[in-house]
């Protein structure tokens, strides 16, 4: 099947005539948020045969910006865009309906579940929920970091490193992330340099494995300053720290891993968050909660990928299903 990528993801997926959202039902499973963890908890509740709907403000999640995708099983490759549309139009297949466009406000506790308030006053009635509201990379904050996002600033080595390949890159941070990146991206770049503002933070056995690569520079107490180019990314400003001395880089891509933010801000001082802010799961995606789920970037389950995320979205929606049946 062929699909339009210049569509509008949230209005070619907003019209659903088939599934018309009931804001009026007792819905057995509201899933909040629409990325991968949502989507496949979305397919897995309603292939149970339970009354689902899904709410979201943005479709897709952090895949739609997601340059290319070439790990996924099955598919050799495709756009961000073009996986989210895949995705969607399996889900709907099944004719599950969804809000778009919609922010949570709040959520609480009732006899019958759950009663969820949208940011525009309206209410919605669960037995359960599943969290899958996802995460947003930290970003440096810099000038020209948006205006080249997509055009040579990247988030996610893993996903958008093959682009690069046999050119030279900048990795910015210290962490286990940014150097685990580094060493990744030295095997298909030209040339690979880590610009960290401070020491660096990752484990000492994987910083040692950095230095033994022939191909990357390590610049420590050097702070990223500004993103430049003419249309695609072509260099940084750097500041010296150590000298006061500020310079330019030559680059053709700039990986910014200094970690995520998860979009957690509906479930702060409901859910147990780690020191991270992300919603401490079980291996049954249970929550501190009884009849709350959760699923994908937004837990502390390990590794942000989007595979990862729809096999927990899918075990949430076992739970839960679990969950309806023993009660």
């Amino acid at each position: 099947m062929d699909f339009n990528l210049d569509m509008n993801l949230n209005d070619q997926y907003g019209k659903n005539k088939k599934a018309t959202f009931d804001k009026e039902a007792l819905y057995d499973i509201l899933i909040i948020g629409s990325g991968p963890a949502g989507l496949s908890a979305a397919l897995y509740a309603k292939r149970k045969g339970l009354k689902v709907g899904v709410v979201s403000n943005k479709v897709g999640g952090q895949v739609v910006d997601t340059t290319s995708v070439e790990n996924y099983l099955g598919i050799d490759f495709a756009t961000g865009e073009g996986l989210v549309e895949k995705f969607m139009h399996h889900v709907q297949t099944l004719d599950v309906p969804m809000l778009k466009d919609v922010d949570v406000k709040s959520f609480e506790k009732t006899e019958s579940g759950f009663e969820v308030t949208l940011g525009r006053g309206e209410i919605i009635k669960s037995k359960t929920l599943i969290m899958a509201t996802g995460s947003k990379p930290r970003r440096l904050g810099v000038k020209g970091e948006d205006a080249f996002m997509g055009r040579g600033v990247a988030y996610c080595a893993i996903c958008d490193g093959p682009l690069f390949e046999g050119r030279d890159v900048v990795v910015a941070g210290g962490g286990n992330s940014a150097v685990e990146a580094a060493i990744d991206l030295s095997k298909i770049a030209n040339s690979v340099t880590l610009v960290h503002r401070s020491e660096f933070r990752a484990d000492q056995i994987i910083i040692d494995q950095l230095k033994k690569q022939s191909n990357v520079t390590i610049h420590l107490q050097t702070e990223i300053q500004e993103v430049f180019g003419d249309g695609l990314v072509s260099g940084i400003k750097v500041l010296d720290k150590a000298t006061g001395e500020t310079r330019e880089l030559k680059i053709e891509g700039l990986f910014v891993e200094i970690g995520y933010l998860p979009n957690n801000q509906l479930v702060i001082n409901q859910l147990d968050l780690n020191n991270r802010g992300e919603i401490i799961v079980n291996a049954l995606n249970e929550t501190s909660m009884k009849g709350v789920f959760a699923a994908g970037d937004v837990t502390d389950t390990p590794y942000k990928q989007i595979i990862v995320a729809a096999s927990e979205g899918a075990k949430a929606a076992l739970t839960a299903n679990d969950y309806i049946n023993r009660g």
